[in-house]
Formats: C-alpha cells, structure tokens, sequence
C-alpha cells in the first residue's frame, strides 16, 4: 500500500535529479548564479524530505525538528534564486519559513504533538509559498507572462497550506486525520512545485530571448542603440505619441578628426573616445528620447522637444561637456571635440529619412563652419531638406553655451559668479 514515506522517498529521488540538472546548468553558465541556489535548494529540500521519511529509524531530533527545518530551507534557497535571476538583493525575509518551525517546534505544547506539529508545518511552507508569491510578481522591467502563471501557483500553493493548518488547528482533527492533512498538502506541494518548474523553464526562456533582442539591438562598443534599435525606438517614438502638436529632434554627432585620433593614438584609444562620448551622450538624453550609434564616429539622439530651443540646449550640454572630458590615452592627452547637426520636425509629420537626412544636411553645415558647433535645421528647413541639395551656408548656428551665458549677463539676466 502506497505510504507517505514511500512518497516522500520518490520525491527525494526526483529533488537530486533536479538539483543535479540545475547544477549542471550553472556550471554551463556560471553568471546565473541562480541556477546554482535553486540547485542547493531541492538538494536541501531532498535531504530534508529523507529525514522525515526515515522517522523511525533514525532519533526523532533528527526525523522531526531537523528534518523539516532543513525541508523549509529547501524553499528559502528557492525564493533566493529567484531574487537572484532578477539580480535583486538577498533579503532575511527568505528564512522566515524554517525560522517559524523552529521557534514553534521549541514550544512544549508543539513539540509533543503531533496534530500541532503538522499545523506548524502548514503555517511555515504556507509563509514560503506566500514569498515566492512576492518575489515572482511581475514588477519593474521584469514583466514576463510567465510571472503570472508561477504567482498563481505559488498563491495556489500558499492557500492550501494556509487552509490545511487552519482546519487542524480549529477542527481539532486527530493524529490519523492531520496525517492525512499532511498527505494532502504534500501532494499539492508536489504538483505545485512540478508545475512551477514548467513555468520557471518558460520564464527563463523569455527572458532568454529578452536578452538575445537587446544584443541585436545594442552596440557592442559603446552599449548604445545601432541603427536597428534606433529604429525600432523612432517608430515607437512616433507611433506612441499621445501629442501631436509636440516636436520630435534628431541630433546627429560626429567626432571631429576622428581618423587621426586613430593614427595618432591607436584604434584602441579611439574606441575609448567613442565609448565616453556615447556615456557623457546618455546622460543628457531624456528618459523619453532614445540614443545610439549610427555607425563608426557617428551617433544620433531622438527627443520629443516643445521647441527648437530645448533640442539646441541639449545638443549643446552634449557637445560642450564632451570637450571638457579630459580624454587619455597612456599619458597623453587626446585632443577631440564633436560637431552636432540638428533637425526637427512636429511629430505627425516626422518619418525617419527625412528627419535624419536634414539632420545629417545640419551636420554638414557645421563641418563647413569650422567643427565643434551645433547647426539647426527648424522646421520648415527639415521639411524641404530631402529635396534641395547640401548647403554649406543652411541652418542656423547655435551659440554656445559660453556665448548665451555671456549674454545673460551683459542683459542682466545671470548674475557673475
């Protein structure tokens, strides 16, 4: 006849072959370090188990306190793993299952009986599943379908446990009945967690596939968008905006003399060059525009603006900041600077060609006008820039932010410092 110890015996052999696996998939991928707990996690929970299953053989200390404290810890290393795989810090909080038993297992009133102690167990597993709950929540950027299937699980699992404990508690159930309580439970637990291993694989697969995309879509130097992802952001931008009457701004960059940066200094001291401005870049850009590289020394910026003056700030923080960096390769100073060509257009009207053609029409301007300088292109200059030649002498030159401070001043507007 099928017996609890017979079951738990079978679920300790199926808990190694999961730790096993996972263990493997941690030492074929040590950055996931999650692997590794929710591998320690069903072997602490399988060692567990076989303690409890051996009750009889072994002395009651180490079948019944032990060995259901080590079966909870099974699941605090679960919950651990899954903070981990969303990179989030390790919190106490994770112990609270084994921490209930054992403190509840220490009272007189628990530790003799046997009803009381099934309850304890219930309420402790019950607490866990209700963490793995919390932590597998969709949340922040971590918004995969799967979350919600493996919190309905976890729910599932907690209110079983939470019903089981309740009813032994105020039913009064004897030892026969709570041991079946405990079967119950148990079996649930079981499916739960096989269920919930479905899941994590199909979690684990989106995510996969999440970061397979942002690879595709970034650029390996400089960690900013390629031309792919700018892309796919200029649509979004377009398509998603709820206010017509607002602008968008292309601000195209590119660094001065960037070839004899190369000659001069080495190529890995241009990547060096490209890799800070793009950081100094994105720093300016606003949560709602997107930046990346177009390709070489050339990089480009997206922001939906109000007026052409908020774009020229920004292109200008940018390019000034940028000149300020001191810029080293060895112990040698690079010289670099970036001019910067701007377009913009009401966003009803903005498509991609057009508005980074003007930009790139605005950045040939600059080039002409000396390098390390801002040019605009407004509106009606964008709109028509597909379909006139380059003009050297088009846009209009942004003054730079030394000039408008000095303005201020002379106007009275800025006080000296």
């Amino acid at each position: 006849m099928f017996s609890i110890a017979t079951g738990l015996t079978i679920w300790c052999t199926e808990a190694l072959t999961l730790a096993f696996t996972l263990f493997l998939a941690w030492r074929y991928d040590r950055q996931s370090p999650n692997y590794l707990m929710w591998s320690a996690g069903f072997a602490v929970g399988a060692i567990g188990f076989a303690m409890v299953a051996a009750r009889g053989f072994i002395p009651n200390i180490l079948s019944i306190e032990i060995g259901n404290a080590i079966t909870l810890l099974g699941e605090s290393a679960w919950i651990a793993g899954f903070r981990q795989m969303d990179k989030r810090k390790l919190q106490l909080t994770a112990l609270l299952p084994p921490l209930i038993w054992t403190a509840g297992v220490c009272l007189p009133w628990v530790a003799s009986n046997f009803t009381n102690r099934v309850a304890l167990y219930d309420l402790s597993s019950a607490v866990g599943a209700t963490l793995l709950v919390m932590v597998v929540l969709p949340h922040g950027e971590h918004r995969e379908q799967s979350r919600i299937h493996l919190s309905f699980i976890f729910l599932t699992l907690a209110c079983v446990n939470f019903v089981s404990a309740l009813a032994i508690v105020i039913m009064g159930f004897s030892d026969e009945v709570a041991a079946i309580c405990r079967a119950i439970s148990a079996l649930s637990s079981a499916l739960m967690i096989t269920l919930a291993i479905a899941f994590t694989g199909r979690l684990l697969m989106e995510r996969s596939e999440r970061r397979w995309h942002a690879l595709s879509i970034t650029d390996y130097l400089t960690g900013a968008l390629n031309r792919r992802g700018l892309q796919d952001g200029f649509r979004q931008m377009t398509g998603d905006s709820a206010d017509g009457s607002r602008k968008i701004a292309a601000l195209l960059f590119d660094l001065d003399h960037f070839k004899s940066i190369n000659d001069r200094h080495g190529h890995q001291a241009g990547d060096h060059v490209l890799s800070e401005f793009a950081r100094i870049a994105k720093r300016f850009i606003p949560r709602d525009g997107i930046f990346g590289r177009m390709g070489g020394e050339e990089f480009i910026g997206f922001i939906v603006v109000d007026d052409q003056t908020e774009a020229e700030v920004i292109a200008e923080l940018i390019r000034a900041d940028f000149c300020r960096v001191p810029l080293l390769a060895g112990a040698a100073l690079i010289p670099a600077s970036v001019s910067g060509g701007i377009a913009i257009l009401p966003i009803a009207e903005a498509a991609w060609d057009n508005l980074v053609s003007a930009a790139d029409r605005a950045l040939y301007a600059a080039k002409k006008a000396g390098r390390n300088c801002t040019v605009v292109f407004g509106e009606e200059e964008a709109a028509n820039a597909t379909n006139s030649p380059p003009d050297p002498n088009g846009g209009e030159l942004v003054p730079t932010l030394d000039d408008q401070i000095h303005a201020l001043r002379r106007m009275g507007t800025l006080s000296r410092m």
